[in-house]
Order: structure tokens, then sequence, then C-alpha cells
């Protein structure tokens, strides 16, 4: 008889397999790695090659010498954690911060819960809050996109506040829904650049790797609780589309939230987390100290998945209804 095998998640149930997944995400960031290199040029290249590497090679150095388990560097996991870290960094971020981040990410948020399918939070979130409560200053200091690739700048590149930011200092006018939309303005790699997350986003979903419950839930909640806040005081609150617009929220939406590992595994489970990201995040944003709340939110709404996986789930096959 062949023998039943169980094992962690993610539990792929077809012909995918979880590095054939990982390397679809990674081509999904593509159009936005891209624009995040013509923006912020070699910034983005240094920090997002510095946290890839070091995701991969601190993966690799605790599992043969720390947990002395089989090394699995080749399914992309650890790539994609140090893609998804950098895009939440500045760009012109110190390399030793980055290594820093990435150390926390695979050995804290990672690793020391068993690796891949242990993992209660999303590792690059788990580096990224880590970095910006260790270092807010620079967490908070973002170069301006220059365009035309702008490979003369790094640490001496001129900063300029993020649309989120703007809205919370209520001094400067918003850049326009076109800037928004194709990336021209001030943040991390994965804060600009609507249009090239949303064809990440897209691809992804035409693709199968993700289904439409957690973006979609996210989204249309927060478009409704800030069009609510809009409705009743449109000087003070920012509209939907620019909340939609800013920030990392679609990297979140698509890429994030969207974790396999992390996120509820029931269709229901994951709307009520959807909804729950969509409202933490406008609450921090608008009441919150930090200006963007997504990172926190989703981490928060990670907590919460080991119950909606309990609490909301399918019947089983076979069970009887109670009257």
């Amino acid at each position: 008889m062949k023998p039943l095998i169980v094992s962690p998640a993610p539990h792929v149930h077809n012909s995918d397999s979880v590095a054939k997944n990982m390397y679809s995400v990674l081509l999904a960031l593509l159009p936005a790695y891209v624009t995040a290199l013509y923006f912020f040029g070699l910034g983005a290249l240094i920090v997002s090659l510095t946290a890839m590497v070091s995701c991969v090679i601190f993966e690799y150095l605790i599992q043969r010498f720390i947990l002395k388990i089989k090394i699995t560097i080749s399914d992309g996991s650890a790539l994609l954690t140090g893609l998804l870290l950098a895009f939440n960094l500045p760009s012109n971020l110190p390399v030793w911060m980055v290594i820093v981040g990435a150390l926390v990410a695979i050995g804290i948020g990672k690793m020391s819960f068993g690796g891949i399918g242990n993992n209660i939070f999303n590792p690059a979130l788990v580096g990224r809050v880590f970095l910006l409560i260790s270092f807010p200053t620079q967490m908070t200091t973002w170069p301006r996109p220059l365009g035309n690739w702008g490979f003369s700048s790094y640490i001496d590149a001129e900063t300029a506040a993020t649309p989120l930011a703007i809205i919370k200092s209520k001094i400067v006018t918003l850049p326009s829904d076109i800037d928004l939309l194709i990336g021209n303005v001030g943040g991390s790699m994965g804060e600009i650049g609507a249009i090239a997350l949303l064809i990440g986003g897209i691809f992804l979903l035409c693709r199968k790797v993700i289904t439409w419950h957690i973006p979609v839930s996210m989204l249309v909640t927060v478009a409704i609780f800030s069009g609510i806040l809009y409705l009743v005081d449109s000087a003070a609150y920012a509209s939907p589309l620019t909340h939609l617009l800013t920030g990392g929220l679609l990297l979140g939406a698509f890429f994030m939230a969207t974790d396999y590992v992390t996120s509820p595994m029931s269709n229901w489970g994951q709307i009520i987390y959807g909804i729950g990201i969509g409202l933490l995040t406008i609450i921090i944003r608008v009441w919150g100290a930090y200006p963007e709340g997504v990172s926190f939110a989703i981490l928060i709404m990670n907590a919460v998945t080991p119950l909606l996986n309990i609490y909301i789930k399918p019947k089983r096959f076979g069970e009887k209804v109670k009257k």
C-alpha cells in the first residue's frame, strides 16, 4: 500500500509545484521591478540584489549548519522573500541594513518556525517592520524618482515625501493620478507604479497562482471605508482612488497578503481576512502614527489566520448537517 504523506502548507493539488508558483510570482513582479529600476536606478538595483542574495545565503547557511535539513533554496521562496523585502525598502537604504533585514526575514520570520510552510507571519514583512522600528529615520527617507534609469545616484539621492506622508502633513499638493499610476512619486520600490503592479496581479489571477478573494476584498474594503470618510469630509480625508493607488496597497493585495502559508485556506476565510486587512490599513493610515499601514495590517491578520482556519472551513465529505 502506498503510504499517505502528511506535510505542512502550502498544499498544491494539481500539476503545479511550490517552485513553479514562486517563480510565477517573481515573473509577475518583473513589470514593477523594471519600473523601480527606471525611476530609482542604481539604488533599486543595489538594494534588490543585496536583499535577494542575502536571503538565499542565509537560508542555505541556516538549513546547512543549524537546522541540518534538506537545502531548498532552489524552490525560489528565498529569492521571492528577498525581492519582496526590497520592494518594501527605500532604494537608498545602506547595504548593511538591507542585509540585517534579510537575516531577520529569513532567520526569524521563516526558518525559526521550521522553514517554508511553517511560518506564521510573512517573512518579508517581518524584516521590513523590524527595520522600520530599529531604523525609523533611514526607513522613512525616500529618494526622489529620477527617471531615465537614474544610475548616477544611490546614497546621496535627493529625497522626497511619499504621497501618504503628504496626506498626513497636509502641506504639499499630492502628485497627479497619472504620476501615481506610472510611479513618478517618492516611496519604496513597491509603492510606485500602480499599473505595473496591476499587470502583475492580473497575471497571477489568470495563471490561477492566486484567487480573487483576498485582493478584491482588500481593495473593495479600502475603497468603501475611505469613500465614506471622503464623503463626510473631503478636505480632511483623501479620496478612495488616492488610497488605492498609493502606498503598498496593491503590492500587499496581490503579492503579500496572498501568501499561501500565512493566509486562510477557505474562500470565506480569505474574504474576511482581506476585509480585516483593508479596515486596518485605513485605520492606521488615517488615525495611526505611521502614514502607511499595509504591512502592520497584514501581519496582524496573519496572526488571525489560524482562528479563521479553525472556525471557517468547508464541511467534511459525508459530514451530517446539524438540525
